[in-house]
């Protein structure tokens, strides 16, 4: 084993873990956002959109993170060019939004209605009644799952190397 060749390239590595962990933390943060939107639209009265939310959810669940990150930098529309970090950035956090979206809201579900009823009774607006009563419940419950789906988020990120999500161009060369 030759241990010069991977002290050399360990810069490398930790670049590459780097490049993994930003696009992965962001992604995180940005699909935990619009999940919390989907998820709030999913639940909505409002039709258009439950049914804007429920198209988007099974959509991008639907398809392959690889087809989505394709998409993105390959095939935009209006002569587009998103960066390869950009559009991997996008496609991860579109699709992580998706699955967290359905996450989200089963832990809405699983709250009991009688608590939101008991806060109305006591006369709680809407917003103090999600911010007081559900979201600290629906955070326990979805401690779990929400934590196993961004670790498959980390585990996805090695497919934005197809679209070149790199800092450095490495030359490979055939010496030994």
């Amino acid at each position: 084993m030759n241990f010069d060749v991977i002290s050399n390239a360990m810069p490398y590595f930790l670049e590459g873990a780097w490049v993994t962990l930003k696009v992965s933390i962001l992604a995180i943060i940005l699909g935990t956002v619009l999940g919390f939107i989907l998820c709030l639209c999913k639940m909505s009265n409002i039709r258009i959109l439950k049914y804007i939310a429920s198209v988007y959810i099974w959509l991008f669940r639907g398809l392959p993170l690889l087809i989505i990150l394709f998409l993105f930098y390959y095939a935009t529309p209006f002569d587009i060019k998103l960066s390869a970090f950009s559009a991997a950035l996008l496609a991860m956090s579109l699709n992580s939004a998706a699955y967290k979206a359905e996450i989200i809201r089963s832990g809405m579900m699983a709250i009991n209605k009688g608590q939101v009823e008991a806060a109305e009774a006591i006369g709680m607006t809407p917003v103090q009644i999600m911010f007081r009563i559900k979201i600290p419940q629906m955070v326990r419950l979805i401690i779990p799952p929400y934590i196993n789906n961004s670790v498959v988020l980390l585990k996805e990120s090695a497919q934005i190397s197809v679209i070149t999500v790199t800092r450095f161009n490495v030359k490979c060369s055939n010496t030994v």
